[in-house]
């Protein structure tokens, strides 16, 4: 197990509302090889290479987030395992001490799981919104069902110490699958967390406050089949956790809307062009790029904008999917999801 060594810095990334930040998620890419219709528009303006990280950058900042007290570093996009290079970046993170996850759509899994593993990442959350073919299609426009599936299997075979299912719920879309997607967990002996879609983008495909669906409706369809019990397990992100009596798979909720788990928010991320994003639901952020080229190399600098940074933590967001909210233009692929 790798364990973080910086117990003389762990109060370093403190915000003004006492929360220790432990926890960070940096994009590697904004590109995937999906349009999924909560994401992203399905035609998209990808940024200029010029705008985006380099590894080794990427890298350096993961480095100084540890030496910092960081003990847990996740890795999104966009798709991660589309970003050139990405297997020397995982090789490098896999030595720190740090837990070291990945956000995937799965697609890459079936050619890149076994060696993920052999790289040093601890768990994979893998995204799967639907079981039939048909609806997802729809939702991700681009993605092949089987191709995930056959990923999700190789990732079993890999020996992740684990592995989670993640859908995204939309009402009259595929808020009729939730059983069969808790009956795959359960089979795959893998764990599934729920979530409530996050207001992030303009997007046209749907109105978002006509396909909300909350946790708690979704708790209702799922106690009568899979009875829910309460579980102390905590995974030191945003999931609440449920356990079934019969099974080891674990049911989750990321409930931004119905439950805001901000009082408890431990992390913050950054989005490939090194914006440092303090919170999901707010622009507060620090330009972390023009530090990295400002002073190049310069791990010192570096930490000491970082823990500047957590005065700009607000001590929680406002998503609304009312009309007159104001929308975060930004949307998930950009944010790092």
């Amino acid at each position: 197990m790798k364990t973080n060594q910086s117990n003389s810095v762990e109060s370093s990334l403190v915000d003004r509302f006492g929360r220790r930040v432990e926890y960070v998620r940096l994009s590697v890419t904004d590109r995937c090889d999906f349009r999924c219709v909560y994401c992203m528009a399905e035609e998209m303006q990808f940024l200029p290479r010029s705008e985006v990280l380099s590894l080794e950058e990427i890298y350096n900042v993961a480095k100084a987030f540890v030496e910092l007290g960081v003990n847990k570093i996740r890795l999104t996009g966009g798709e991660p395992l589309v970003r050139k290079g990405i297997l020397t970046l995982v090789e490098q993170l896999g030595q720190l001490p740090a837990e070291l996850l990945i956000t995937t759509n799965g697609s890459q899994l079936p050619r890149m799981a076994a060696e993920l593993k052999r790289l040093g990442v601890d768990r994979l959350n893998i995204s799967l919104d639907s079981l039939q073919e048909d609806k997802f299609k729809r939702l991700t426009r681009t993605g092949r069902l089987s191709q995930v599936l056959e990923g999700i299997d190789a990732a079993i075979a890999a020996g992740f110490k684990g592995i989670k299912l993640n859908a995204v719920v939309l009402k009259g879309r595929n808020d009729t699958e939730v059983l069969d997607l808790i009956a795959f967990a359960r089979e795959k002996e893998v764990d599934i967390t729920f979530i409530e879609e996050m207001p992030l983008g303009v997007i046209t495909e749907h109105d978002r406050a006509e396909v909300y669906c909350s946790s708690d409706e979704l708790k209702e369809q799922i106690n009568p089949v899979y009875p829910l019990l309460d579980s102390d397990a905590k995974t030191g992100g945003p999931s609440r956790y449920y356990r079934m009596t019969d099974s080891r798979s674990r049911v989750g909720f990321i409930s931004p809307h119905s439950h805001n788990f901000c009082s408890e928010c431990n992390r913050v991320r950054m989005t490939v062009e090194g914006r440092l994003l303090l919170c999901l639901g707010n622009e507060h952020s620090m330009d972390l790029r023009q530090i990295l080229r400002d002073f190049p190399g310069d791990s010192e600098v570096l930490k000491r904008h970082l823990i500047s940074a957590m005065d700009l933590k607000p001590e929680e967001h406002h998503f609304d999917l009312s009309d007159e909210a104001p929308q975060l233009v930004r949307f998930m692929n950009m944010t790092g999801g």
